[in-house]
């Protein structure tokens, strides 16, 4: 259940944009941890491109209601954490193809 659950919660995360860039948050990488409690109250973890976003006070909130509005969550609590540093190496593969940054020369 919890999984299938965390499924759900991911699919409502991506529909979350960084505004700067045109990828979900989820596949960038920004997203660290999702747990879900005993008591169907949702704590996840998340970073920032960097500190200094301009959505930095708006971007947790977003994620807090998209999680919050998957059936059976309780409520959405979000941490945001900047360690350790958010890096390109963090995100997907469909992420770095959709910016052009897949291919050898990040290694």
């Amino acid at each position: 259940m919890s999984e299938e659950l965390k499924g759900e919660i991911i699919e409502a995360i991506k529909k979350v944009f960084d505004p700067e860039i045109p990828v979900n948050i989820y596949e960038l990488g920004l997203i660290y941890a999702i747990d879900i409690n005993d008591d169907k109250t949702v704590d996840i973890t998340m970073t920032l491109t960097s500190p200094f976003c301009p959505v930095a006070g708006s971007l947790p909130k977003e994620v807090a209601a998209r999680a919050s509005e998957v059936n059976g969550v309780k409520n959405a609590n979000v941490e945001l954490v900047f360690e350790p540093p958010w890096s390109l190496e963090l995100m997907s593969e469909e992420a770095k193809f959709k910016l052009n940054l897949s291919g050898n020369f990040m290694a």
